[in-house]
């Protein structure tokens, strides 16, 4: 009875954990890509008026947020949005007992350029 109490309150603190690390991971998604839509295509914007993304510095500048954030991932980006996606292994505490070391986990935020007044 205690093993099991043992590993029930262990997934619990590593669950809550892993949670709290996935939200951590999300966050820095939005932030690269809110970074990443910040790269206007500004001749077309110039010349048509149209707000579109330059798709190549929208990637690299969501890229170099997560490059200096220290964060694993990856950066998409078209001239309507930028996706990214976060990796994450949370190591576990308690879990280490019955061989779970770890716990993957990843995040995805997508942005959209936009203008206000």
């Amino acid at each position: 009875m205690v093993v099991v109490l043992a590993l029930l309150a262990g997934a619990v603190l590593d669950g809550g954990n892993a949670m709290a690390a996935r939200v951590q991971a999300l966050d820095v998604a939005q932030q690269a890509a809110r970074a990443g839509a910040n790269q206007l295509d500004l001749a077309v914007l110039r010349t048509q008026g149209l707000l579109r993304l330059d798709p190549v510095a929208a990637r690299a500048a969501a890229a170099a947020f997560l490059a200096d954030a220290n964060v694993s991932g990856t950066a998409t980006a078209t001239t309507e949005q930028v996706t990214v996606t976060v990796t994450r292994s949370h190591p576990t505490l308690i879990l280490q007992a019955i061989g779970v070391d770890a716990i993957a986990l990843s995040a995805t935020a997508t942005a959209v350029p936009e203008t206000g007044p």
